[in-house]
């Protein structure tokens, strides 16, 4: 008889990461877990301590998905910088999922300084990526760093899919918003 198949760490990682979107932090219950995963809680913890220790993945997990694997996205195809950076607006806008993540930790943050100390990391992380690029074809620190916070805000707050706004649709403008960044 074969032994029973256990639920990967990385499914409740998933599972954790989906109802963090859904309904924030508090959502993010070992029983209600399991439940959606039509599995008992005991095989929770065959992988994590306790629920800090999935925190801890699952916030590890949206760093690689939202840093790591998009600068690797970008940087595979080579180009300049201003390729590069039209390779992560188009990245960037095609996981319209991961903002519903980003912004419940966001939220999360504003209540929990460990997470709020991650975000700004990852935030770091980001503005020194895009400085990068901004920098190969910028020249004044300024402009570089106001077209990062405004790269920054455009990826966080106003997401392509959303409704339209008056009478232009706000997927245009958010790219001709990208598109003015990498002017000059």
């Amino acid at each position: 008889m074969a032994p029973p198949t256990r639920t990967p760490p990385s499914k409740w990682i998933d599972e954790a990461l989906r109802a963090l979107a859904a309904g924030g932090p508090d959502a993010v219950r070992v029983e209600a877990l399991a439940r959606a995963l039509g599995v008992t809680k005991g095989g929770f913890y065959n992988h994590f301590d306790d629920r800090p220790a999935l925190v801890e993945e699952m916030l590890d997990t949206w760093e690689r998905i939202g840093v790591d694997r998009v600068i690797e996205r970008v940087e595979a195809d080579g180009g300049d910088a201003r390729s590069k950076l039209r390779r992560l607006f188009a990245v960037t806008s095609a996981a319209r999922s991961l903002v519903k993540i980003e912004l419940a930790v966001r939220e999360w943050a504003r209540r929990d300084r460990a997470v709020a100390r991650r975000l700004r990391r990852v935030d770091n992380r980001r503005a020194d990526y895009l400085r990068s690029l901004l920098g190969a074809f910028i020249s004044d620190e300024r402009e570089v760093e106001l077209r990062c916070l405004i790269a920054l805000a455009l990826f966080v707050g106003v997401p392509s899919s959303a409704a339209d706004h008056g009478p232009h649709r706000r997927g245009e403008l958010h790219k001709q918003a990208w598109e003015r960044l990498l002017e000059r």
